[in-house]
């Protein structure tokens, strides 16, 4: 997993267009910024979700921060440092955590207010994929996706994961960024059977280093889900 960092932490960063979307409580912004990492602006406030890759040296200070897992492109220690204020709120499992002072521990299935944010932690694992027989690259329990609620509008961040059951089962997803690489997490195909089982009503690919993002979408065409492809890299 070290040289797998490290191949993301040699990407080149870029400035990349905001995404919004309105809801009843005003516009949220969303900034890709590279790989698993972004930044949600609304209300007034910033989150950051898994900063550990490109660059912050231009970017606002943290209110909030929800990171998945331990491993190295999404969890960071010195970027957290650099972004973190005396008050500014960190969520994460147990894991992360452990590496991380202060951190409030969510885990799967549990829920939490952030200042104007509703975030609930839910499951994220490999089902057959790992360094090793009997080894899976994640473990159920020990990372977190999120959903996180703003304005009535639900985002769902999946982190590192392949098409769980628990994914399959989501509700009322509005906004989703799915993963998928190998051999981390899953192909597109896999990413694409996901995500029509729970019919988010807009779709981006992330996390996706390696993979063409267009198979996905051509495996969603014709479901209505809207599919926006971007450069995170």
């Amino acid at each position: 997993m070290i040289l797998y960092a490290l191949a993301f932490a040699l990407a080149a960063s870029s400035a990349f267009a905001v995404e919004s979307f309105p809801t009843s409580a005003g516009t949220l912004q969303l900034t890709p910024i590279q790989h698993a990492s972004l930044m949600i602006q609304a209300g007034g406030k910033t989150l950051y979700i898994d900063p550990a890759e490109g660059s912050y040296d231009a970017q606002p200070k943290a209110d909030y921060i929800l990171i998945t897992d331990i491993h190295g492109d999404h969890l960071a220690p010195p970027i957290v440092n650099k972004l973190k204020r005396a008050d500014t709120v960190i969520v994460a499992p147990k894991a992360v955590a452990a590496q991380l002072s202060g951190a409030k521990v969510l885990s799967n299935g549990e829920k939490t207010m952030i200042g104007p944010f509703a975030v609930e932690a839910v499951p994220m694992y490999n089902l057959t994929r790992g360094p090793a027989a009997g080894q899976l690259f994640h473990d159920k329990g020990r990372g977190n996706g999120y959903i996180v609620t703003y304005g009535g509008k639900r985002f769902y961040f999946s982190g590192d994961t392949e098409a769980i059951p628990e994914m399959k089962a989501l509700k009322n997803i509005d906004v989703a960024f799915v993963c998928m690489n190998l051999p981390y997490t899953m192909t597109p195909q896999e990413a694409a059977e996901g995500v029509r089982a729970f019919h988010p009503a807009v779709v981006y690919p992330y996390h996706y280093m390696g993979s063409d993002t267009n198979q996905f979408a051509k495996a969603l065409e014709g479901t209505g889900i809207d599919v926006r492809l971007r450069n995170w890299y």
